[in-house]
């Protein structure tokens, strides 16, 4: 079964507040047209001169605002390069290289790169694993586990992800997802009540719900079926004539 599900990336710490929105042509990107083709999708990486960077002077959360800009509009390579260049010019045990981290994470798993994303959530949880980035941390490495095709400990970490930040919408979908898959239908259906009530109302999540109400019946229809058969079975002993 293909997941409709999606990674979440940071929230709160990329833009600033009030957010007043981003267009096609961030003044961070403007190059000079003169000089550089801006068509060219390497002009960025081509155009700034690493040597004559000064690491003091790097704006980390511009970048990070930069790469949250790209996911967005799903341009996730140069997404993936932005988070890089945060990470590169923030300490690293920072709560901004963490946010990067995951923010990284988000862009390879939107690529199906999921060795590279959980190896990016993983080294997020590493710089904290109880900080504010740390819930959407667990649960995106919970999503990218599972995508990897690690059936094992996924939901340790959405359950993780849960008691960090019980108000995550989607670390309670993916615990209910993860708890689908083992069987466990009606815990499911709690946590997939619990993401709609904290804002989670899409395809996804009513979909999945369905399913798991659709397995409940399956089973309590097949066990009624069961038992009448059972109870046929014991009346069929019950009348019968005894032999000679």
């Amino acid at each position: 079964m293909t997941s409709t599900r999606n990674h979440r990336f940071s929230e709160g710490r990329g833009f600033g507040n009030p957010y007043a929105g981003f267009d096609f042509d961030p003044v961070e990107l403007r190059l000079n047209g003169r000089l550089v083709d801006p068509a060219d999708d390497h002009v960025l990486s081509e155009f700034v001169d690493e040597s004559q960077v000064v690491p003091e002077d790097v704006d980390v959360a511009a970048l990070v605002g930069i790469g949250l800009t790209y996911v967005a509009i799903e341009e996730y390579e140069q997404a993936i390069d932005s988070f890089a260049r945060a990470i590169a010019y923030t300490d690293e045990d920072t709560l901004e290289a963490q946010e990067a981290w995951v923010n990284k994470g988000v862009a390879h798993a939107q690529l199906a790169e999921y060795d590279e994303a959980i190896g990016a959530y993983r080294e997020a949880l590493r710089i904290d694993d109880d900080s504010e980035f740390a819930a959407t941390a667990e649960s995106n490495l919970a999503y990218a586990l599972w995508e990897s095709g690690d059936a094992s400990s996924p939901l340790d970490h959405a359950e993780r992800a849960t008691e960090l930040d019980p108000r995550l919408p989607h670390a309670w979908y993916n615990r209910g997802f993860l708890l689908a898959e083992r069987g466990l239908y009606e815990d499911a259906i709690r946590c997939f009540d619990k993401a709609i009530a904290l804002g989670m109302r899409d395809e996804s999540v009513y979909g999945e719900r369905e399913r798991a109400v659709e397995k409940i019946d399956d089973i309590e229809a097949t066990t009624a079926d069961d038992e009448q058969a059972t109870e046929r079975g014991r009346d069929d002993d019950t009348l019968q004539e005894p032999g000679e």
